[in-house]
């Protein structure tokens, strides 16, 4: 919360009792991007649209299997120079999707 102390007033959040509900939501994204080590394609090569959202699992798990199972064909990879290395953070991960994006959309 610290980092976002200085414009929490003003985003638009949304809470969602699971998953399913999420998913029905108005709120929802048409189309969800997972970003994970666990993806073929960069970031980088999709074509991002207004609707759509990008999603960040936990750096100690990632997300569940039935996530990945999901999101088929929608998940991305941020590559990294050495592959041997750990992956990013959390925070470093959500900054780079979240501006190519932006990037894209200007």
């Amino acid at each position: 919360r610290r980092s976002g102390m200085d414009y929490w007033h003003d985003l638009d959040i949304h809470h969602h009792d699971d998953w399913k509900a999420f998913r029905a939501s108005a709120h929802a994204p048409k189309r969800l991007w997972l970003f994970t080590t666990k993806a073929e394609h960069a970031y980088w090569d999709v074509e991002y649209a207004e609707d759509d959202g990008l999603l960040f699992g936990n750096e100690g798990h990632g997300v569940p299997e039935w996530l990945h199972e999901e999101l088929q064909g929608q998940r991305l990879t941020i590559p990294q120079a050495n592959p041997e290395m750990r992956s990013l953070n959390r925070s470093t991960a959500a900054g780079i999707g979240t501006y190519e994006a932006l990037r894209q959309l200007r």
